[in-house]
């Protein structure tokens, strides 16, 4: 028996007229009546100045704030007692310990990671969280005072440090930045021209040594980096030193007290010095 078409034919190809499989179309109208009933139950039509709600009126945002709630009221009783301890305090105990760190990275995550990287490795003018060369001292209540207030910010309890411009602002000429670089290229032990470094160090003495300390190690209480270590904030060839030495460089971080929790401050505070370079 010839199979029943529709009569559509092209190049030879026709189309066969067979009927769908019953079981295909009792799925397809039980999707249809689904469908409708979800469209009554559920929010699922916009409207000009919102959508329908549904009969049980189901909202993603109210079931998030409620997740978000009752997970804030299980972590309330630590968090309370996280604000309330003392920095060793919290490092004395694993359980608050534990807590604090597995905050701070998440807070860490969220505030930090943009500038300082996502593993804390740093870059170029901005200072790595992981080694032991800190600008303003590695012990933890040194690192949660520049969490709090930050760095040239503007506010009130900012650290602060301003290293001059010496060619911008016509303090030292060109050959005299020449032989600093040499001298400050020395102090890492790093091959220098002698004869440079020789009347660089004059010059050093004279013009940095109040900042950087004679031997070059820095000084944590005003935010001068060591020029004696490996470790360069803003390059360690003879051009970024110059530019530095020449025009001056300063990064700025915001001030997290107003930002963010005293509790999270201190998670971060304690998440950074963990990450093996904290004093």
């Amino acid at each position: 028996m010839e199979p029943a078409t529709t009569g559509h034919e092209w190049d030879g190809i026709r189309e066969y007229d067979n009927p769908l499989p019953r079981w295909w179309l009792w799925v397809f109208w039980a999707t249809v009546v689904w469908s409708v009933g979800y469209r009554i139950v559920m929010p699922a039509w916009p409207l000009i100045d919102g959508y329908t709600r549904g009969v049980i009126g189901y909202s993603q945002r109210a079931s998030l704030e409620r997740r978000i709630g009752e997970a804030r009221a299980v972590r309330a009783p630590v968090l309370e007692r996280l604000a309330g301890a003392s920095l060793d305090e919290i490092r004395g105990d694993p359980e608050l310990l534990d807590f604090a760190l597995a905050g701070g990275r998440s807070a860490f995550a969220v505030n930090c990671s943009q500038c300082h990287g996502a593993g804390a490795q740093g870059a170029t003018g901005y200072p790595n969280l992981n080694d032991d060369d800190w600008l303003w001292g590695g012990r933890i209540d040194q690192i949660i005072f520049t969490i709090r207030h930050g760095v040239r910010n503007g506010g009130d309890e900012a650290r602060v440090s301003e290293m001059p411009a010496f060619e911008r602002d016509e303090v030292l000429d060109r050959a005299q930045i020449a032989d600093v670089v040499e001298f400050v290229v020395s102090l890492s032990g790093r091959p220098a021209n002698g004869e440079a470094a020789e009347r660089g160090a004059a010059v050093y003495a004279e013009n940095c040594a109040t900042c950087h300390g004679e031997g070059g190690g820095g000084k944590t209480e005003l935010g001068s980096p060591s020029l004696t270590d490996g470790i360069w904030l803003y390059g360690d060839d003879r051009a970024a030193i110059r530019d530095v030495i020449a025009n001056s460089r300063g990064g700025v971080m915001p001030g997290w007290e107003e930002r963010l929790a005293p509790a999270t401050v201190k998670q971060l505070a304690i998440f950074v010095h963990a990450l093996g370079g904290g004093e």
